[in-house]
């Protein structure tokens, strides 16, 4: 196994973590930049063709995984030309305009939903969202969950989070609400690293006896299968991570879409709150609406738990497992 992608990157710091084989590639976005970073995107993407062609003649792959992103346009041109097949996983449940480019050069497309399938005639293959083997395994192993994180074994908990570098918006409402919301609820807080340094601040305006319940972390990685599984609902961003490791866990969600990612993240939101697993508030109104509608949720026992039930109905724990057959018979056909 080799993966490959651009110096510097999560997935790179991810493949080191997990011990696989990294290659770093040029590569750059264009849609949507301005005409002069555009065209010096240009020229990373032809670069990075030219280095996927090396690293295609060295590893000699027979199958090739892309999941989007501008950086898997060049590793697709070059094993297209080369008559490697390539699969493509969609996580998402809106195909963006890249991946709908890319696909025509794709032996198969994977998707998470039968609703996606249609975009991809021919192509597709419904596998599931892959999730850590751990999401799985600490599903309904909520007291294990709170204990490994130091919570308060009783109690509504409330996860919040906004991705990696996290997010402002949910962080701000989130800290003007957290006096009443500690009132009611323990809260498990992962900021990102641009915003941590705001939390000590935060801290010392709490009521002491409100401090203990507030649980505020840069990043989770190992642990946040714990921190979800410990949760009675989550606040977030509607990544395509949420299709999937909601799902496996049964955690109800509000849903904060981020509004600059090409309406993907709405997509995702809604097939979610269209199945009554989630909640969205638009991030113009997230201020404003966060604390009445989480406070409206612990209110309602029956509605939370009726979201938790849809959620659960929506896992797929087959998923990797599906997407590695895919792959074998592509392998087995060569």
């Amino acid at each position: 196994m080799l993966y490959v992608g651009t110096a510097d990157s999560v997935e790179e710091d991810l493949a080191r973590r997990y011990g696989i084989p990294f290659r770093a590639i040029q590569s750059g976005q264009i849609r949507g930049m301005a005409p002069w970073v555009a065209a010096r995107n240009l020229g990373k993407v032809a670069l990075g063709v030219a280095q996927s062609f090396q690293v295609l003649r060295r590893f000699r792959p027979d199958v090739v995984l892309v999941t989007g992103g501008f950086v898997a346009a060049p590793v697709v041109w070059a094993a297209w030309s080369a008559r490697v097949p390539v699969v493509i996983y969609l996580p998402d449940v809106e195909p963006g305009i890249a991946i709908r480019r890319l696909s025509r050069f794709a032996t198969r497309v994977a998707v998470t939903f039968p609703e996606v399938a249609a975009h991809f005639p021919g192509k597709a293959v419904v596998t599931g969202y892959p999730v850590r083997r751990r999401f799985l395994e600490m599903a309904g192993r909520q007291a294990e969950a709170r204990g490994a994180l130091g919570l308060e074994p009783d109690g509504r908990v409330l996860l919040v989070f906004g991705g990696s570098r996290g997010a402002r918006s949910i962080n701000q409402a989130l800290w003007a609400a957290l006096p009443a919301l500690l009132e009611t609820c323990q809260v498990v807080h992962i900021t990102g690293s641009l915003d941590w340094p705001e939390v000590e601040a935060h801290v010392r305006r709490l009521p002491e006896a409100l401090r203990s319940r507030y649980r505020p972390y840069p990043y989770l990685h190992e642990e946040m299968p714990s921190a979800m599984a410990a949760a009675d609902l989550v606040v977030a961003r509607a990544g395509a991570s949420t299709l999937g490791e909601f799902p496996a866990l049964g955690l109800p969600s509000v849903l904060v879409p981020y509004p600059y990612s090409g309406q993907h993240q709405d997509a995702n939101a809604d097939y979610l709150v269209q199945r009554q697993a989630a909640i969205k508030i638009p991030d113009s109104r997230l201020a404003t609406d966060l604390l009445p509608t989480v406070l409206a949720l612990w209110e309602s026992p029956e509605r939370l738990a009726a979201m938790a039930a849809a959620a659960r109905r929506l896992a797929r724990p087959d998923a990797a497992a599906q997407i590695g057959r895919v792959i074998d018979e592509l392998v087995s056909r060569r």
